[in-house]
């Protein structure tokens, strides 16, 4: 049986942090994601980030819904950066981390990191891995009845 379609109004947006010290890989993970990974969700506003200071206020605030993070970014990789913040926020946003090397994936275990994407991103499999982390954390939600 197929879904109703949710009318774009009622579509909530949902905000992504992309951080990297390099702005470069930034825009290259946000244009491989889009503004829109799916249909079925509602359009992303980027939230870039180019030191920790940043991505921690960010996370903390609780206005994140999935966070990005440049397992090669200097001086701190996005992955003790994942770690960290799987660690130390209690309703953690799910996050992505992003590597060099398809070898570095394992990594991904260590960081607790949600998904791995590995460069160079391709939009296509950029883009479902962030729908479908981003589907999975909103079916975790409680239903909203009004």
């Amino acid at each position: 049986m197929n879904s109703p379609a949710v009318p774009e109004a009622q579509k909530a947006s949902l905000t992504v942090l992309v951080f990297s010290h390099r702005p470069e890989v930034r825009e290259a993970i946000t244009m491989a994601v889009g503004r829109r990974p799916a249909p079925d969700l509602g359009r992303i506003t980027f939230v870039e980030c180019g030191g920790i200071a940043e991505v921690l206020v960010a996370a903390d605030s609780g206005s994140v819904d999935l966070a990005i993070l440049d397992g090669e970014a200097q001086p701190t990789g996005g992955m003790g950066v994942s770690r960290q913040l799987k660690n130390e926020i209690v309703d953690c946003p799910p996050i992505v981390v992003t590597v060099r090397r398809r070898d570095d994936r394992w990594l991904a275990t260590w960081s607790q990191a949600d998904a791995v994407l590995v460069h160079p991103l391709d939009p296509l499999t950029a883009a479902e891995t962030v729908a479908e982390v981003l589907r999975r954390t909103q079916a975790d939600l409680p239903a909203v009845r009004g």
